[in-house]
């Protein structure tokens, strides 16, 4: 079961910001009543600092008289547990939602689909405004600002399940795609690859193949022998919906299994690999940092 994070988040900021409110409008007034009144019992005692540091440094030169009105303002002035936490971590987390919702937001890469442009323990970092600007958790558009190009690297939710994915964006609305062998045609045009290498030792059998779409190199792993994905498929691409493959042409469950990415489903463009850790019994390492192409 996948946890949602973004729900949680948004709780926790809408659960600590209402105390702290609640706490403004409601208590606060009988907390500083209760500094008056202390203040005024204790008119004639002045204390040589701030109470509590006088208090916790069990200072031995305060006269009686004195640790008595500072212990009383200690008390006056004392929030609730619930109010300190909420006053503590709610700036934190607002922070942290805005980041995560409105500008960056990081991913595990989990599966091997988008090999060997991605690897399994990736860390990567997701631009959540490039394709628009969406409330979190109802995911509605409030501002439009750039639509996904061919060759993108896409983070969005499946038509099928509501699980986070990572593709490649292959089709865009209003292209016929077809896929045969392994061979990649957009609009009836073979997309260009070339051979980068060529693993007959390993099994199944692969190849690494550069692919270029609109201009764009990326590189791209098949198998020699295509496997059932990649034997023959056509398909057309709706309006407001997008195509998507991963890398791992032979080894990725994609839009030619479940179809289609309908606009709405759209998380955010992955741009770089912060970070590898495999596992958290391995050591992470930065050997591939970098831009995503």
């Amino acid at each position: 079961m996948d946890i949602n994070f973004p729900l949680i988040m948004v709780l926790l900021v809408f659960a600590s910001g209402f105390i702290w409110l609640f706490d403004a409008l409601f208590l606060s007034g009988k907390r500083r009543a209760a500094v008056s009144a202390v203040e005024n019992q204790f008119s004639g005692v002045n204390l040589p600092g701030d109470e509590l540091v006088l208090l916790e440094s069990n200072d031995a030169s305060l006269a009686p008289e004195q640790k008595a009105y500072a212990t009383a303002l200690v008390a006056a002035k004392k929030e609730p547990a619930a109010v300190e936490y909420a006053k503590s971590f709610f700036p934190v987390l607002f922070v942290v939602l805005v980041l995560r919702s409105f500008l960056v937001e990081p991913f595990q890469i989990p599966s091997s689909s988008m090999e060997p442009t991605l690897e399994i323990g990736d860390f990567i970092l997701v631009n959540k405004f490039t394709y628009g600007i969406r409330l979190p958790v109802v995911r509605t558009k409030v501002f439009d600002i750039n639509t996904p190009k061919r060759g993108d690297v896409m983070v969005f939710f499946p038509p099928h399940k509501k699980q986070y994915y990572i593709k490649r964006v292959i089709g865009l609305p209003g292209d016929k795609i077809q896929y045969t062998n392994n061979v990649l045609y957009i609009n009836g045009e073979k997309q260009p690859q070339s051979l980068v290498a060529s693993l007959p030792a390993a099994r199944p059998m692969f190849q690494l193949t550069t692919e270029t779409l609109d201009g764009r190199e990326h590189t791209m792993k098949k198998s020699i022998q295509p496997g059932p994905l990649s034997v023959h498929g056509v398909w057309e691409v709706p309006e407001g919906h997008y195509f998507m493959m991963g890398d791992n042409r032979d080894n990725s469950s994609d839009s030619r299994a479940w179809g289609v990415v309908p606009e709405e489903n759209i998380v955010g463009k992955a741009f770089a690999v912060w970070m590898h850790w495999e596992s958290f019994f391995s050591i992470p390492n930065f050997s591939t940092v970098g831009v995503i192409e």
